[in-house]
């Protein structure tokens, strides 16, 4: 795949379907998009796509990117790996994973449980890993700049033998890195070889693994918006603040994964798939965390409370796919047909220790390095098994085709929570299905209708110690695709109208979960994506999301936060065909954000943002030289903010230089 604009995708229907042939919104990231644009985390590589935000929390954040689609939080329910779903626990999640691994990233919007089964409402995330290729290739680079960053790259593969039947990759990064916040690193070491056998022209399987170790600090500070938001007497907390104590700082992840994509062409009409996967993580962590003023007078002096825990999580995960797809026609009717077969086995367990330590003084911090152990915090177990049976097909007739889908999941939820000396089970079953209608003009134009349905099983327990039912979800969407002839470009626009139902909330004056909770988050999305022969590239995208709580004890009618009405964002850039700077490659993009609520309740307002990225570079032979600018006028914003104590700042000016060789 050259250049930014991607024509087919695997993630919306598992069948290899063109995106112009889809009636669902599908935004692409290919990976000479995330090399042009310079992106060195999932967040950074989806900051151009349209009603989308991978960093929601700010890019200095090495804990929590945040991943929102549509107004709806899909940090841990919405990442996937080559099409299967990567686990979480309460506290973490794989969204950290290098981009440098990805062919690219494909984002499905809205509900999409009839082919994944237990998912979330906004969509998902698909993670596609680079995969061995016959042509023989090399890539090694280096590349620094902002935080003391050194960073080195390579990536290589081709054919193992005369025959071509063997193929192997092999892919890894590794970095040194300080962060915009003080005494919080941002080291990783990652590697992923992969295989593959083909036996013949009808066969193929592809082992795929990789190793990922991270030794970082809490980017991720909670903050006031007393001194964020706005001015506290006149002064603004700096956006490098470290407001806890540097000898507790720790957020290191060890995560791995091995697995296969099997593929066998039974006939011309019959293909068998099978993708399997083993996924595991573990994480350390210790922290200091604001938890605002405590009265006026504290405000007044910039006195901050700390509220401080250390533990670990340790996540295991099985899952795997079995999928038929046929190929056959009923008269009229062309039929592409999809049983499947689906299976999942996630574990996690999670354990912290509280520790309370004095206030700071958030504009002039004097670290101690003292605190207190308050106890044991969290002890918490969970195993859960999920089984689905899907059918899917995808119908023909001329120009104009249908998409229905079904699919029965059966969920099983076992719940340790053994500091409440409290244990629960649940089993859980839930029926989805996904509808759909398009016409395939021929001059491009595609315009469609669908419906589609999604359950996700939760593990908060209501005051009894009972799990609480799965949430769901309905959206209808309506929208029209462009894909002009003989250009390569797509262009989409599309109208939602999303439902979450069964959100758990915490009601005063108990604040048990309860499942009394309903959002609706309607809006407009317009993406579009160009590559054109002479060297230009385009991406752009606006999105209009009104996003609303419909049900709830206390904040019916508020708007979510970190939620923005309008978002737009814009890149180009453009490499010089001849002359002396022939090679010469500029580009920039604007990012803006509108206007958000910082609180449930609607409170108060965090302001709206732009930032503005360049791109510098310039190719000779197999040479190539980049700088990167990120947030170029250095604008201080927050990013987020959730309460009156968690305020996020975005990341500050970061440029880097990087020197790669290919061959």
């Amino acid at each position: 795949m050259v250049g930014f604009v991607a024509t087919r995708s695997g993630t919306g229907t598992k069948t290899d379907t063109p995106l112009i042939e889809t009636p669902q919104s599908i935004s692409v990231v290919t990976r000479d998009q995330v090399s042009n644009q310079g992106a060195g985390s999932i967040g950074e590589a989806l900051r151009y796509t349209a009603g989308v935000s991978g960093d929601v929390n700010g890019g200095s954040d090495t804990r929590f990117g945040g991943l929102q689609i549509r107004g709806f939080d899909m940090t841990m329910p919405g990442l996937y790996l080559d099409g299967l779903r990567l686990p979480s626990s309460q506290y973490v999640h794989f969204l950290g994973l290098e981009p440098y691994g990805a062919e690219r990233l494909e984002v499905l919007k809205g509900p999409s449980s009839t082919m994944y089964g237990g998912s979330g409402t906004g969509g998902l995330l698909n993670y596609v890993s680079k995969l061995p290729t016959a042509k023989e290739f090399g890539e090694v680079s280096i590349s620094g700049g902002s935080f003391n960053r050194f960073q080195g790259e390579f990536d290589f593969g081709g054919s193992a033998n005369k025959e071509g039947t063997v193929l192997y990759r092999l892919t890894g990064v590794v970095r040194d890195s300080e962060t915009q916040v003080d005494f919080s690193k941002n080291n990783r070491v990652f590697i992923a070889p992969a295989v593959t056998f083909k036996p013949n022209e009808d066969t193929s399987i592809t082992f795929l693994s990789n190793y990922q170790k991270d030794t970082a600090g809490w980017g991720l500070q909670f903050f006031p918006p007393s001194g964020t938001v706005w001015a506290n007497n006149g002064r603004y907390i700096p956006n490098t603040r470290f407001g806890g104590e540097p000898g507790m700082n720790q957020f290191d992840t060890e995560q791995a994964s091995v697995g296969y994509l099997f593929s066998h062409n039974i006939n011309d009409a019959l293909t068998f798939r099978q993708n399997l996967r083993y996924s595991y993580m573990y994480n350390q962590q210790a922290s200091f965390y604001g938890t605002g003023y405590a009265s006026a007078a504290d405000e007044a002096a910039g006195l901050m409370g700390r509220g401080g825990s250390a533990g670990t999580s340790t996540i295991n995960s099985f899952a795997v796919d079995n999928q038929l797809q046929g190929k056959f026609t009923t008269g009229i009717l062309s039929h592409t047909a999809l049983f499947g077969i689906d299976y999942r086995n996630t574990s996690f367990r999670d354990n912290a220790t509280g520790y309370t330590t004095g206030k700071i003084n958030i504009f002039a911090p004097v670290y101690t390095n003292t605190w207190t152990s308050t106890g044991p915090a969290d002890d918490t177990g969970v195993k859960q098994s999920q089984v689905g049976i899907y059918l899917q097909d995808q119908i023909k007739l001329g120009r104009l085709s249908f998409q229905l889908g079904g699919r029965q999941d059966f969920v099983t939820t076992d719940v340790d929570a053994s500091l409440l000396n409290s244990k629960a089970s649940t089993d859980a079953s839930a029926f989805t299905g996904r509808a759909a209608v398009m016409y395939n003009f021929d001059n491009g134009i595609a315009p469609y209708f669908s419906y589609s349905e999604s359950f996700l099983p939760v593990l908060n327990t209501d005051g009894l110690g009972n799990l609480l039912n799965p949430e769901t979800g309905v959206q209808y969407e309506v929208g029209v695709k462009y894909q002009p002839v003989g250009v390569n470009a797509l262009i989409t626009l599309a109208a939602f109208d999303l439902t979450r139902a069964n959100v758990v909330t915490f009601p005063p004056p108990t604040y048990a979960a309860q499942q009394t909770g309903e959002i609706r988050s309607r809006g407009i999305e317009l993406e579009g994506t160009a590559t054109l022969a002479e060297g230009f590239n385009i991406r752009g995208g606006y999105s209009y999301i009104d996003a609303v709580v419909t049900r709830d004890p206390v904040n019916i009618g508020k708007a979510p936060p970190t939620v923005p009405l309008n978002r737009f964002s814009l890149w180009t850039d453009y490499t010089l065909q001849g002359g002396p700077l022939r090679g010469v490659q500029i580009g920039g993009g604007v990012r803006y954000v509108g206007s958000t609520f910082g609180d449930d309740a609607n409170t108060f307002k965090v302001s709206a943002s732009t930032a503005i990225d360049a791109l510098l570079a310039y190719s000779k032979d197999n040479w190539r030289l980049a700088l990167n600018v990120t947030n170029l006028a250095d604008t201080r914003y927050v990013a987020a903010c959730y309460g009156y104590s968690s305020c996020f700042y975005a990341e500050g000016r970061k440029a880097i230089a990087k020197l790669t060789y290919r061959w």
